[in-house]
């Protein structure tokens, strides 16, 4: 690591703490050319996922687009900040676990769907009626009954 005071390209680490739950390590260093210490961060690059659209657009994974919609499923439901974040880190997680660059808006949706099932049943099926495009009560009532089912009440 190049010092930022006289620009030498050796340095010694001197400390590494773990930040963020092992998200990054902060490093303090000391130059072996003039001894100044100073601080670097490590941390991993992720590669960038990107949503192929129904109609063949592609465009990158956006959690701040995630997150607007969830807040719209989630109104007035009692569920946090915290545990909207905790969802979209696990369907980024679910998402880059397919071990590809790209995947389908359809794999977003229904990863989001698993997730949202867990958390909040009226989020669910308000999410599920805007991303499944429900045309009627019927849509509507076949879900809720495809829930019903599925948690076996």
């Amino acid at each position: 690591m190049r010092c930022p005071y006289c620009h030498a390209s050796d340095s010694r680490v001197t400390d590494s703490r773990e930040l963020g739950g092992g998200a990054s390590i902060r490093r303090r260093r000391e130059c072996a050319g003039c001894g100044r210490r100073f601080t670097t961060y490590e941390r991993v690059e992720n590669t960038e996922l990107v949503v192929v659209k129904k109609d063949g657009r592609r465009q990158e994974f956006d959690p701040a687009k995630l997150r607007q919609k969830l807040r719209v499923a989630l109104t007035k439901r009692p569920v946090g900040e915290a545990q909207i974040d905790a969802l979209i880190a696990r369907v980024e997680a679910a998402l880059m676990s397919l071990g590809t660059a790209e995947v389908t808006a359809e794999q977003v949706g229904e990863a989001v769907l698993r997730e949202l099932k867990g958390l909040d049943e009226v989020a669910y099926i308000r999410f599920a009626s805007v991303y499944r495009q429900f045309a009627d009560l019927n849509d509507l009532q076949r879900a809720i009954e495809s829930m019903r089912e599925k948690d076996g009440g």
